[in-house]
């Protein structure tokens, strides 16, 4: 079984609830959508979530959010193949997998690419250098990357995780009353509307903007969860 929820922020409650509810096994995949936030402090605390979540039986399949450390810039983060794609992940926690950007994946047969990273409304309140980092949004290299892997899909692929979501859809009922939305980076969702444009895709699954809400084939989710379909 595949599942998917949003960010968790460092809290798994509602991931242990899937477990226990769904009966999983480590055969079994739980998508998070961005801001897991395992890597986040660098230090001890980190390790001890880990170890915690690596007990759980099931798989967690991670998207780079903007409240965590990228994978790749962990020195105990090694690249592996896993189910046709590259994923990050750490021996000695083989449960827990961060997914690379551009990667596809296939989960229960469909064809499943990976988006990350999406810009902070909070990066000016938080500690610039320990808890925001300025790689938060998707690089050039990686928009690049990702578009030539959808270039060699012909613009076709069944299911997109994404952290944040294309400009387009962005729902705006969920927007902080005190952010001035003029102030805010729109940069990484403008890219994605210019993919979203283009690609032929079944269903769209974001987070970031903690709400569940649908619009058309692309849903938010946040602490719900849902099993993977199209």
């Amino acid at each position: 079984m595949v599942f998917i929820t949003g960010d968790t922020h460092r809290f798994f409650d509602s991931i242990e609830d899937i477990c226990i509810v769904e009966e999983t096994t480590k055969d079994d995949v739980i998508v998070i959508l961005g801001d897991v936030a395992i890597n986040y402090y660098g230090d001890p605390d980190d390790s001890d979530l880990k170890e915690e979540l690596s007990e759980f039986e099931v798989t967690l399949l991670c998207i780079y959010g903007n409240h965590e450390m990228r994978p790749e810039n962990i020195d105990t983060y090694e690249e592996k193949e896993w189910r046709g794609g590259i994923v990050f992940w750490e021996p000695e926690y083989p449960n827990l997998l961060f997914a690379r950007d551009g990667e596809i994946y296939e989960l229960n047969g469909y064809r499943c690419i990976a988006i990350g990273g999406a810009n902070s409304i909070d990066k000016h309140y938080r500690t610039r250098g320990i808890d925001w980092w300025e790689d938060e949004q998707a690089s050039d290299e990686i928009k690049d990357r990702v578009e030539d892997r959808l270039e060699k899909e012909n613009w076709r692929v069944d299911v997109v995780f994404s952290h944040t979501c294309p400009y387009s859809y962005m729902p705006r009922h969920a927007f902080l009353p005190l952010v001035n939305e003029w102030s805010v980076d729109n940069s990484m969702e403008e890219w994605l509307d210019t993919i979203e444009k283009r690609l032929t895709y079944s269903r769209w699954y974001c987070g970031h903007f903690h709400t569940e809400h649908s619009e058309g084939d692309i849903k938010f989710l946040y602490h719900d969860y849902t099993e993977l379909w199209i």
